[in-house]
């Protein structure tokens, strides 16, 4: 296997050399943030600004006020809107700067982050405690989706593939809940 063939391994693109050295797991470098935002505002950019400035590299363009300013004049913006507005932003300037924002698969409703030093390179094939990390803006693996049956009230929930759809999916009661093309059917509300 060339060098060109070989798997990247997370902890080297999201480690600094002497945090190798020195043991740091990387769950030491992963911010959490809930899906309906920032706990204090400028927390995340304070996370990849750190971050870069753990690999050498000057956080230039990493600061989120403009978006943040510019969502609270958005009436359309809707609960969860500024997280991802901001991450998209965060991400195009890592990008100017060499670096890739990556999100690990954790399976909860939260944005578990990495900055990773990568080139201009697109990683891909990472996990972390065997499950996927992915570039901030890239397809995931599975899509969640979850919704209560309209009529026995039970929580369902799926994990799909890019190639599934639920399609003709019917509740444990019997109640159907998406059409034949796998869209939900008028009295299913799917979860955010």
């Amino acid at each position: 296997m060339t060098e060109l063939e070989k798997p990247e391994k997370l902890e080297e693109l999201v480690l600094t050399p002497d945090e190798r050295a020195r043991g740091v797991q990387v769950d030491r470098v992963v911010f959490t943030m809930d899906w309906t935002g920032e706990d204090h505002p400028g927390q995340l950019a304070a996370f990849v600004a750190g971050r870069l400035r753990a690999f050498g590299t000057e956080p230039a363009g990493i600061d989120t006020d403009a978006v943040r300013r510019a969502a609270e004049d958005d009436p359309t913006l809707r609960r969860g809107d500024l997280p991802v507005r901001q991450l998209d932003h965060l991400s195009a300037a890592l990008a100017d700067l060499g670096g890739t924002l990556l999100v690990w698969e954790s399976g909860t409703d939260a944005y578990e982050l990495l900055v990773a030093l990568t080139g201009g390179r697109e990683p891909a094939g990472l996990l972390h405690e065997g499950l996927p990390v992915r570039p901030w803006g890239s397809e995931p693996e599975q899509t969640l989706v979850s919704l209560n049956c309209p009529d026995c009230s039970q929580m369902l929930v799926w994990e799909l593939p890019p190639t599934e759809t639920l399609a003709d999916e019917h509740c444990d009661c019997g109640t159907a809940l998406f059409d034949a093309e796998g869209h939900p059917l008028p009295n299913v509300t799917l979860h955010p």
